[in-house]
């Protein structure tokens, strides 16, 4: 890096940070405006306007958890092989393509935060994924532009600018306020035998989009070795999202790293606050890199620009039997089973604002009658979003056992939530998870009045995760389920093991079912599902 270079680059950051020479920093903090020149200089930040690099990567689903245990790989469902990137931070856009196995996810979802189980399935291998400014789309193959909701659109906006470069461009944008101040890192604890002696590193912390606090770790040769911010995720609050780049390479003036690696949750968690946190959303080796080969800014498709996301969708009802009821019109339905004094909920998908609207649908059909009972089908984050929201207001939460432990610590409890107050974090009951909070399920579990019986139990075995429950109406014969057979779209063989799987149970318990009620999806005649399923089988 030449002295004119470095010398530009002190003065544009310096720039950002007025400082008169007599103020003074409060102890354990230091000017900002040095430490991000350098690391600009150290780079050669000002050089680089745009950047496309390669390779191959993988993706994490985040909260798809086959199991709650402690320090795990978000599953890796397929790898994004042909990967490209654009990045240009003057037009603040991303053009993100790669290829990845067809009829495993949600076609809306890229990698990492996201998932939503019961929307359109991903029906060809080439994904692309396109943010511009506050908006963005995603395409399946060649199909139609399909406009991403505001709220994820804003994260993947955010990315944008959790790279070395787009930190310290950032950095220098209205309302980023840095700030810095300094400490001892020995960054691994040794269990990976990188033992390292301590180092003095500088923390900057900045503001993005006047709500995302995003802090890099400069360490004492200059380079952003870490970029960690705090996005809001409905199931656990305050998510923490932590980006790691390392193995840099000259591109003609600049430096750009090549190795990526990136946790959605917390990493090495041992002893930590949380029960489960899965991590390593998204990472992979991108060396084929280009610097300054600016593309054209793409063009906001008409119907991503006119895309409407209403708060939440209204709740539409479907009588399935005397009190009984599909709570549907979003992704994921809920159920509602009405009893003499009292009425119990089959799952809490989505978030707080999609359960508060069902339960005022539930008290519409049900006046008068409390919500004795939320029954949680298994912990993936896409079905507990709303866990809290019905603690809140009375429930009793009903979950295997298995995953108790970790909806206790990390879901249903006080835990502040800075990034979107809910309204159990804002008004918490006297009591929060304690015993009479919860049941904890073993094989099976009954829900009655003397009138009526609603039947819960352990669906066995099964590779979609741990701790998987069933409901079940014996006088009706309806049962209810999530993620072992849904109806939102023709059958695919990616579902045949959990399918299989709700057959054994079913058949194994002696239970004669004549409808089937999933959480995504319309029900269906039990008959239908044993076609389905034999088709299937007769394909493998």
């Amino acid at each position: 890096m030449t002295r004119r270079v470095f010398l530009a680059a002190v003065a544009v950051v310096t720039a950002a940070v007025v400082r008169t020479p007599a103020q003074r920093f409060p102890p354990g903090y230091v000017d900002p405006a040095p430490v991000l020149a350098a690391a600009a200089a150290e780079i050669g930040e000002s050089t680089l306007r745009c950047v496309t690099f390669s390779g191959t990567g993988y993706g994490g689903a985040v909260g798809q958890t086959v199991e709650n245990a402690v320090n795990i790989d978000w599953p890796r469902i397929d790898r994004l092989a042909n990967y490209t990137r654009a990045i240009d931070w003057g037009t603040e856009t991303s053009v993100e393509t790669f290829d990845r196995e067809p009829g495993l996810n949600p076609a809306a979802w890229k990698y990492g935060t996201g998932w939503t189980g019961g929307t359109p399935i991903q029906k060809v291998r080439r994904q692309t994924h396109i943010v511009r400014g506050d908006k963005a789309w995603h395409m399946d193959g060649d199909g139609p532009p399909v406009a991403v909701p505001p709220d994820l659109a804003e994260l993947y906006r955010l990315d944008l600018w959790l790279n070395p470069h787009g930190f310290l461009k950032a950095a220098r944008l209205p309302g980023a306020n840095p700030i810095a101040f300094w400490r001892w890192e020995q960054i691994e604890k040794g269990r990976d035998g990188n033992v390292v002696a301590p180092e003095r590193v500088h923390v900057v912390a900045i503001t993005v989009f006047g709500k995302y606090r995003v802090d890099a770790t400069i360490n004492s040769r200059h380079q952003i070795q870490r970029l960690k911010t705090t996005i809001s995720q409905p199931a656990l609050g305050d998510f923490n999202i932590e980006h790691e780049s390392t193995n840099q390479i000259d591109i003609g003036g600049a430096k750009w790293p090549t190795d990526w690696h990136s946790h959605h949750g917390w990493d090495d968690n041992w002893q930590f606050y949380r029960q489960s946190t899965g991590h390593n959303g998204y990472g992979g080796q991108f060396r084929d890199v280009t610097a300054n080969a600016c593309p054209a800014a793409p063009t906001v498709p008409p119907a991503v620009a006119n895309a409407t996301f209403p708060a939440t969708s209204p709740v539409t009802v479907d009588r399935l039997a005397e009190g009984v009821y599909r709570l549907g019109g979003g992704p994921a339905n809920s159920y509602l089973v009405e009893f003499d004094r009292f009425v119990a909920v089959f799952e809490a998908p989505g978030d707080e604002a999609r359960s508060l609207a069902v339960i005022e649908e539930v008290a519409r059909l049900a006046p008068g009658k409390p919500i004795r009972w939320l029954i949680s089908s298994h912990p993936h984050f896409d079905h507990i979003g709303g866990l809290r929201t019905y603690l809140h207001i009375g429930a009793t939460i009903v979950a295997h056992s298995s995953n108790i432990p970790f909806l206790n610590k990390d879901v249903l409890n006080y835990e502040p939530r800075t990034m979107a107050p809910d309204i159990m974090s804002r008004w918490p009951p006297t009591e929060v998870a304690e015993g009479y909070n919860y049941e904890a399920v073993q094989e099976n579990y009954v829900i009655t009045d003397n009138r009526r019986i609603l039947r819960v139990y352990y669906v066995q075995p099964l590779q979609h995760v741990a701790g998987m429950l069933m409901a079940y109406l014996p006088a009706e014969r309806i049962a209810f389920e999530a993620d072992l057979f849904d109806t939102h779209e023709p059958p695919r063989p990616a579902q045949l093991p959990a399918m299989r799987s709700l057959r054994t149970q079913v058949e194994r318990m002696g239970l004669p079912v004549d409808t089937l009620a999933p959480v995504h999806g319309a029900p269906v005649p039990w008959s239908a599902f044993l076609a389905a399923t034999k088709a299937l089988d007769a394909r493998k």
